[in-house]
């Protein structure tokens, strides 16, 4: 029996992420006391689910630009040279590798670029399922969520602070809810 058996209303087919209903944020542990996080407000991609559910695969791109922490000034800098250089890398890029899955626990494994640099992630993968829409058409759903090492893709900045610790720290938790639209063209 595939996974693809085990998720009910389970279609094989070319799906566009639904940027209007799906979310890509982040989260980040801030002068060691509390988090921080923030969203891309630009992103797309495509998801084909195979025959197989592991035989699907999924194409991604962030707008580094259109990050959003709710704070203009931070926003600034984190797009400087210091943290993401958007004027040089201004998209990001995911594509996945593999799917494996364990009865109803799934992991996306897959190549993120992001300042340039391309490293391999692995992404805990909910499915949250396929189903008609309001529209006459046919969505899935899904969460995804991995924690990176920013120093790993070029984001070094050492903001040390007094008392020991750091302003920001190196791990980064990033969530995705997204929502996809089946192709029907």
């Amino acid at each position: 029996m595939t996974a693809a058996t085990q998720i009910p209303g389970y279609l094989a087919g070319t799906w566009e992420i639904d940027a209007v209903h799906s979310d890509v944020s982040f989260s980040v542990r801030h002068m060691m006391v509390s988090k921080v996080k923030g969203r891309f407000g630009a992103f797309s991609g495509t998801v084909v689910t195979g025959e197989r559910f592991e035989d699907s695969t999924v194409t991604a791109t962030i707008d580094a630009t259109s990050i959003d922490t709710n704070n203009e000034q931070r926003d600034g800098h984190i797009k400087s040279a210091d943290f993401f250089e958007v004027e040089k890398y201004p998209e990001w890029t995911f594509t996945s590798t593999g799917i494996n899955a364990d009865g109803v626990e799934f992991e996306l494994h897959g190549d993120l670029t992001l300042k340039g640099v391309t490293k391999p992630v692995t992404l805990n993968l909910e499915i949250g399922g396929f189903g008609p829409d309001a529209f006459g058409g046919t969505r899935c759903g899904f969460t995804a969520t991995t924690t990176i090492n920013r120093s790993d893709f070029g984001v070094d900045i050492s903001m040390p602070l007094d008392g020991g610790g750091v302003v920001v720290s190196e791990k980064v938790l990033i969530t995705l809810e997204i929502e996809a639209v089946l192709k029907t063209d």
